[in-house]
């Protein structure tokens, strides 16, 4: 343990049929196809590297599987937690996106037709304060989450609108953002987004 402020690493979960077939999922209990269960092995051994203290994942099957391969490499049993689901996306569930364009022409953003920012919001925030609070001073914790939800998760840990997560890259599967604690001030900030398996040893950096 250090002096060091906390640390988030939240990383998305590996690829599905579903995301192959560019379908909104939602909170549908999708797995992991050869290709996700392969991206999910692969940045199973970065996470380790950041040497986490906590695991936490959405309940979600796609999040859980992925979360098995980091248990494998860290020990940690994941925590899930219904809170860290995708937005739910409602009648778009199942739907390709140009299905859903051609059905739903008015809706727009990640919750319409569904779960609002709002509703998510409220449901996930308090997750992550709680686990933030399970942190002792330089510790770290891995989350195992969902492409849209980890985005606007980000931009209100790190205070900026919720309409700002829109600028951001939608996460590659496996792919992970990190946050780190300014420990003087308690504020987070963003010091990676979308890395991949392929940035070897950057979680012993700090």
């Amino acid at each position: 343990m250090t002096t060091d402020g906390r640390r988030l690493v939240l990383v998305r979960h590996g690829r599905t049929a579903w995301n192959a077939e560019r379908r909104f999922q939602g909170h549908a209990d999708v797995e992991l196809d050869e290709v996700g269960h392969q991206e999910a092995a692969a940045v199973a051994p970065q996470l380790a590297g950041f040497a986490p203290a906590q695991l936490w994942s959405s309940d979600l099957a796609r999040a859980r599987q992925t979360a098995a391969y980091v248990e494998k490499e860290t020990g940690l049993v994941a925590r899930l937690d219904v809170r860290l689901r995708e937005f739910d996306v409602g009648e778009r569930t199942g739907l390709t996106f140009d299905e859903a364009q051609l059905r739903f022409p008015a809706l727009q953003g990640s919750g319409a037709g569904g779960e609002t920012r709002a509703a998510l919001l409220a449901r996930m925030m308090p997750a992550y304060d709680e686990l933030l609070a399970a942190l002792a001073p330089g510790q770290t914790a891995v989350v195992v989450t969902h492409g849209a939800c980890l985005r606007l998760a980000v931009a209100t840990l790190l205070g900026w609108h919720d309409t700002v997560a829109d600028s951001l890259r939608t996460m590659e599967n496996g792919g992970l953002a990190v946050l780190d604690e300014e420990p003087a001030t308690g504020a987070m900030r963003l010091r990676s987004w979308n890395l991949g398996p392929d940035f070897a040893a950057l979680g012993s950096a700090r």
